[in-house]
């Protein structure tokens, strides 16, 4: 092993956990690739689907739909990018595939994460940029694998596009007469070979390809191949002891010259073991992507998915431009069935992060974002180009009935309390050591910066600058509290101002 090999190997040890061996079932995930088509420096397994890495989301569903924390993550190329932004979890390994040599040779490589001779549970094999998967269509496979009697099950779906366009590997079934013209019988639309499209594109236009299933040969065109609508996604269940058995037999001969997993199909046939299909109800749930045209056709796809669930309960102006972040939209329907109706509003190009508390009556304008642990307040209302902000470790409050105009910049630690306006042009800031604290019932207007400041209720304050400061409710004589104005630091490098006409 190479040094710098050797240090990864180290680093992702660090963040592995070991699997569970009294579990059923291992998630693994081959996200070893860089995916050059993508044209990016970053890897293909971080690009965002819904503001999450595609991953991640694919991690998250395993677990969900597989019910158990054993995964192995299969990483390659920007292997530590990749595995610090999954992160540590318990039962949880990484593994290094250090030369990209196909995916049978990653699926081979991740069986070294599983050291135990105790496991004898089902392995589930995932693409890492699968980034629309959802828990659902696993728990289906899941529940397909476990009710048919067979040894390997692949997910499959329907192509929705022109033949011409699709790139994936085709679903190879007994047709219903062999070369010689007779009766498939029972072995009629067993699944018996998954063809890469490029090794499909290989073949001669007049050269018949010819499968052998048991015992008899089946022919089939580069035509037919080619209009074959069911392909393979990539997602594959096996019993472990067939599979670490026969991921060994794996040859590279095909056009790539790669290790196939795909090849593991005429494998099993070949030894008397069963292989099935299971199609997935969902065409886009199974989309991968290679270039940023479909990665922005999944994303695309992931927000009219977010705006289906929220229509008929909050208001979203624009349907087309909106962030609304997985855990603000389950939010928002546990609100819908505990206080309906909501009243809430979202304009055009808002972004809400995943750590956003919203609240009936809450008006949120266009361009507006909101980034961090941030809670609203009944009524609040966020005018156009406001941006709110916080660290993981931070807070930001505003109570109920309070506005916040437009372009402001509000971050940090700090509350705004009921009933205040923070008018066009405020920049406010709240720190660890100094948290900024407003109070009910203020006005702030004007350009102004605020910052580790405490105002007390009822203040109007103006075009001024405070740090470090604690600004006093005062009631003058007449009974109306002291506003507070103007208040400007000293100014500096006077002497090197002059006026023109002296110069």
């Amino acid at each position: 092993m190479k040094d710098q090999d050797w240090e990864l190997h180290v680093k992702l040890q660090e963040l592995s956990s070991p699997i569970d061996a009294q579990g059923l079932n291992v998630a693994m995930i081959l996200a070893a690739g860089h995916g050059k088509r993508i044209k990016s420096e970053k890897s293909k397994m971080l690009h965002m689907i819904w503001g999450v890495p595609t991953v991640t989301r694919v991690a998250n569903a395993a677990r969900e739909g597989l019910e158990t924390a054993n995964q192995i993550i299969v990483v390659g190329i920007k292997a530590l990018d990749v595995a610090q932004a999954l992160g540590a979890a318990p039962h949880r390994v990484f593994v290094l595939q250090s030369e990209q040599r196909g995916t049978g040779d990653a699926v081979r490589v991740g069986l070294q994460g599983l050291i135990t001779e105790h496991f004898n549970g089902a392995i589930y094999v995932f693409p890492g940029d699968m980034g629309l998967l959802n828990s659902r269509a696993i728990r289906d496979l899941r529940h397909d694998f476990e009710r048919n009697v067979c040894d390997m099950m692949v997910l499959t779906a329907d192509y929705q596009g022109k033949p011409e366009e699709n790139y994936y590997g085709r679903i190879i079934r007994v047709p219903q007469k062999d070369a010689q013209g007779k009766s498939a019988g029972g072995d009629y639309d067993k699944v018996i070979a998954i063809m890469e499209h490029r090794d499909i594109l290989a073949l001669k236009p007049d050269q018949p390809h010819r499968i052998t299933y048991n015992n008899r040969v089946y022919e089939f065109s580069r035509e037919q191949l080619l209009n074959i609508p069911e392909f393979n996604t990539g997602v594959y269940a096996f019993k472990f002891s067939l599979l670490a058995k026969y991921i060994e037999t794996l040859q590279t001969n095909n056009a790539q010259g790669e290790l196939y997993i795909t090849d593991l199909i005429a494998i099993f046939n070949q030894h008397g073991l069963s292989v099935k299909a299971s199609r997935a109800s969902d065409y886009s749930t199974v989309m991968g992507f290679n270039n940023k045209s479909v990665l922005k056709e999944m994303e695309k796809i992931a927000r009219d998915k977010a705006y289906d669930r929220l229509k008929d309960i909050i208001t979203i102006d624009d349907k087309d431009d909106f962030f609304i972040a997985d855990e603000v939209i389950e939010q928002i329907i546990g609100m819908d069935i505990a206080r309906a109706p909501l009243d809430i509003v979202v304009g055009k190009g808002v972004h809400i992060g995943p750590h956003v508390s919203l609240n009936k009556g809450v008006v949120i304008k266009s361009r507006a974002t909101l980034e961090g642990n941030i809670e609203l307040g009944e009524n609040v209302v966020i005018h156009e180009n406001v941006f709110l902000s916080s660290y993981a470790h931070q807070k930001l409050v505003i109570g109920r009935n309070s506005a916040i105009f437009q372009g402001n910049i509000i971050k940090g630690n700090l509350i705004i309390g009921e009933n205040c306006q923070i008018e066009s042009g405020v920049n406010m800031t709240g720190s660890d050591e100094y948290p900024t604290r407003i109070g009910n019932n203020v006005l702030i207007k004007g350009t102004s910066y605020i910052f580790g400041t405490i105002i007390d209720d009822d203040v109007w304050v103006e075009r001024s600058v405070l740090k470090y400061k604690y600004v006093e409710r005062l009631v003058r004589k007449d009974g109306t509290v002291q506003p507070v104005r103007w208040v400007l630091p000293l100014p500096e490098g006077l002497d090197s101002l002059h006026s023109l006409e002296k110069k």
